[in-house]
């Protein structure tokens, strides 16, 4: 892999110091007992789904409701929070054959990444094609974790502040504006202690898990079936190792690198690193699509054009909310998922046309969405800078990040800015957890990884499988799109459908061809 190669030019810039006892956490007993505990009375009571909150956005077929966790799993009987959560019955009916009726397999419970993320809204992923088997067989279940949306949600600012557009997004800061974000990043772990208080503590990925398994009872199910992409894969594999024998079966979808050396800091100094494989991967698209957008015909012409938009940017916002921090919002969202790429490249070709319409479209802030983004960002702070050990000294930060921006631009940055918070954290750090199953311990898992993923990089797939015994690993080749399970690839829904739907899986390692690359639009064309 590219994004592997250049890592390993950024020469010793991972073996950096963290303010950290040992980095392997034990579960402990008092909050193990807590979870069965709190289990139990969710199993007693259930989950009284009914009408949702956004009723009249939602078909029929979705059902909400609560289930309650402790806040504090050494307390169980203590503070309460409540989880919303939404359910699609399994519809029973055969997609391929309208005579006959599949038998139920219980609850598929999902979640999205993040942290932050709500999957609240995930059953309704059963009206589209690629899901209607498993639709049938499966009730589909998505929830807000804690602290997301409407279960009991975390704020750290004032939402009408959390925009800040039109911005800059240097790519080699001055040490003044180092200075300017350092405060910054100071600032609102203070909010976030103000706003949330002694609860703070309690939104981590080890929470996470135990209202997994609460939600599990809750749902009457004796063992999980589990489906979790991005973040949701390192608390689900989190649950693997606390509750091996509650699983039933889990898929894995674009796996976080679990190993406690890496949680966080470095996973997402290996995340910086891969983001400038995949911008390199769509830059070559662009290129290979100069007749339809003209901004060059190599990369390096392509980069060219995209620095040219940034430094106009610059000194004339488009609209007045889009400067160059917004541009590289947008084109970061077209390194996760490259069915971005030909509107994304079709505004950016416009913009330097004279037309900004479409830019500010795409890149430009929403105001009716800042309550939402401003939750989605508390917690995945809160969760990340609960979760592990940070650097706490700003030059241990800015060493390592100038190294990697030699070879790495495009993201290492704002990627800093976005977790510096957790250098200045008021509430007490966890140790992660051996992420580990030995033969025999967990039923077979299914993990699934595109290998030009930058969110995730693939490499965490890798350790993953390696650290849960008899899990089988399928990966999308020479493909980047973050999350593949259930989307443009037949192969790679073929390994889910049959591990679902049949309990089957292919060897050890199974390999997938990439899907179609996207079709290049031009403006005005979708």
């Amino acid at each position: 892999m590219r994004a592997a190669a250049l890592y390993s030019a950024a020469g010793s810039l991972l073996l950096t110091t963290l303010a950290a006892a040992p980095a392997t956490g034990a579960p402990d007993a008092v909050e193990s007992a807590g979870t069965a505990l709190a289990a139990a009375h969710a199993r007693a009571r259930g989950i009284d789904f009914g009408t949702c909150p956004d009723a009249e956005d939602m078909p029929g077929t979705m059902e909400c409701g609560t289930v309650s966790v402790p806040l504090d799993y050494a307390h169980p009987d203590g503070k309460q929070i409540k989880l919303t959560v939404g359910r699609a019955r399994a519809t029973h009916k055969d997609p391929h054959n309208s005579k006959r009726r599949v038998p139920g397999q219980g609850s598929l419970v999902y979640n999205p990444g993040g942290p932050g993320a709500s999957g609240l809204y995930f059953p309704l992923i059963g009206m589209l094609p690629e899901w209607k088997r498993i639709a049938s067989a499966y009730d589909l279940v998505g929830y807000a974790p804690r602290g997301v949306d409407k279960s009991a949600p975390l704020s750290c600012e004032d939402p009408k502040h959390f925009f800040k557009a039109p911005s800059q997004s240097p790519t080699y800061p001055s040490e003044s504006y180092k200075k300017e974000r350092v405060a910054e990043a100071k600032a609102y772990a203070r909010g976030c202690a103000k706003r949330s208080g002694s609860k703070l503590r309690f939104y981590n990925s080890l929470n996470n898990a135990r209202d997994l398994d609460v939600l599990r009872a809750a749902l009457g199910e004796d063992k999980l079936t589990f489906m979790g992409a991005s973040y949701g894969t390192y608390f689900g594999a989190l649950y693997a190792t606390l509750f091996p024998s509650h699983v039933r079966r889990m898929v894995f979808d674009s796996a976080v690198n679990p190993d406690p050396e890496q949680v966080w800091y470095r996973n997402n100094l290996d995340q910086s690193a891969a983001f400038e494989g995949r911008w390199a991967d769509y830059r070559e698209w662009i290129a290979r699509h100069d007749d339809v957008y003209g901004l060059g015909d190599t990369a390096g012409k392509v980069l060219r054009s995209y620095e040219k938009a940034s430094a106009r940017l610059a000194e004339k916002p488009a609209g007045g909310k889009v400067g160059p921090a917004q541009l590289q919002g947008a084109f970061l969202s077209a390194g996760y998922y490259d069915d971005y790429w030909p509107h994304t490249a079709a505004a950016l070709s416009a913009y330097l046309k004279g037309n900004p319409k479409l830019l500010v479209q795409q890149a430009g802030p929403t105001p009716g969405a800042a309550v939402e983004a401003e939750n989605g960002n508390a917690v995945y702070t809160a969760v990340e800078c609960n979760d592990a050990p940070w650097p706490t000294e700003w030059s241990v930060w800015d060493r390592d990040n100038t190294r990697l921006a030699r070879v790495a631009p495009f993201e290492t940055w704002d990627n800093v800015w976005m977790n510096l918070p957790c250098a200045y954290w008021p509430a007490p750090r966890q140790q992660p957890l051996d992420v580990r199953t030995g033969p025999g311990e967990l039923p077979p898992v299914l993990i699934m990884a595109a290998e030009r993923d930058a969110a995730t990089p693939y490499d965490g797939a890798l350790e993953l499988q390696r650290r849960l015994a008899d899990s089988v690993l399928v990966t999308e080749r020479d493909a980047g799109t973050h999350g593949i399970a259930g989307g443009a690839n037949k192969c790679v829904n073929g390994y889910l459908d049959a591990y679902l739907l049949e309990g089957r899986l292919p060897e050890r390692h199974a390999a997938c061809a990439p899907h179609a690359e996207p079709k290049a639009a031009r403006p005005g064309r979708r």
